[in-house]
């Protein structure tokens, strides 16, 4: 089966699509010998060049990881004022390359998604797919109802007109207030511009969850773990492609694609708290609800409040009362 060039080599992990189509209008990408353009396609049996290196059929199974970024670090190989890049807290690949699926500011911690499949990375960033992006934000002050209900509705930005799937509040102690928002956009910057149009300002700001990836409360700032199958199957099922065959996942209905939410009030999302619900049931790795006490009383503000799941019932090395 015949398939356009950028997204064969995508698939190979070389690159997002829109890096390599890049590559294609410079002229660095040959088809059996002839520079390739945008639009040729590819099957099997051609040979494919980049930069005069033949590109063979991927050898390796291809990788997902979550890396927590911390403040500070860029999303670009290499930065000429010589800040850390994420590349270099990342594992090393032989015949492979890494492709971030979305980007952080400089100043934004959390949940960075990475794959050696370019085509997957490309279908999950597609404006087209709408995956939510959940954030845990704190800022400076009270937020007023009018000013929540404003989020909600649409705020006007330079780039145009732009708003929150859902909010909720998360409490706080003195002056700093901590909410979880979701926007399904990808624009540069767009919620902490959001606060800021309506005169907010955010102190801190950590991204917990990419579509159907959560960014738990094991993994602590600058490390990395490896996607469970049950993430990856999901991830490809939310991207509407076909999950690969190393993937190995119980079914009980399979994961569903992460779809945009109903919006929800300025008092709290109804999908964020039916969300958290479930992952609540779930392990360490798929929690980032701060949580209450057994006895409802707030929990430690935050996103890294609250208990552990499954806490409570017998002590270790106790006996089940007969």
């Amino acid at each position: 089966m015949s398939e356009r060039v950028q997204k064969v080599l995508a698939a190979r992990g070389l690159g997002s699509r829109r890096e390599i189509e890049g590559w294609i209008e410079r002229g660095e990408v040959q088809v059996n010998n002839r520079t390739a353009r945008l639009g040729d396609t590819v099957d099997e049996h051609d040979t494919i060049r980049v930069r005069g290196r033949i590109i063979r059929r991927p050898e390796h199974r291809h990788r997902w990881i979550v890396y927590h970024k911390p403040v500070g670090e860029i999303c670009s190989r290499s930065d000429p004022e010589g800040r850390r890049p994420v590349f270099a807290s990342l594992p090393r690949l032989r015949g492979q390359r890494w492709v971030a699926v979305g980007r952080l500011d400089l100043n934004t911690s959390g949940l960075l998604l990475f794959t050696t499949d370019g085509e997957l990375a490309n279908c999950l960033m597609h404006p087209s797919h709408a995956l939510e992006r959940e954030y845990a934000v704190r800022v400076l002050g009270e937020v007023p109802e009018a000013t929540r209900e404003m989020l909600l509705e649409g705020v006007e930005l330079e780039d145009g007109p732009a708003h929150f799937d859902a909010l909720e509040d998360r409490g706080g102690d003195g002056a700093n207030h901590w909410f979880h928002v979701v926007v399904t956009e990808g624009r540069n910057r767009l919620v902490r511009r959001l606060w800021d149009a309506v005169g907010v300002t955010v102190s801190r700001l950590i991204r917990v969850r990419y579509g159907p990836v959560v960014l738990g409360k094991g993994l602590k700032t600058g490390a990395v773990r490896d996607l469970e199958d049950r993430e990856i199957a999901a991830l490809y099922q939310a991207a509407d492609l076909a999950v690969p065959d190393a993937v190995r996942v119980k079914r009980r209905g399979g994961p569903a694609r992460s779809k945009p939410r109903a919006r929800a009030s300025a008092k709290g999302g109804p999908g964020l708290k039916a969300r958290q619900a479930r992952t609540d049931r779930g392990d360490a790795w798929t929690s980032s609800r701060p949580g209450k006490s057994s006895q409802g009383k707030p929990g430690r503000s935050g996103p890294e409040g609250g208990k552990r799941p499954g806490s409570g019932g017998r002590k270790p090395g106790g006996r089940r009362p007969r």
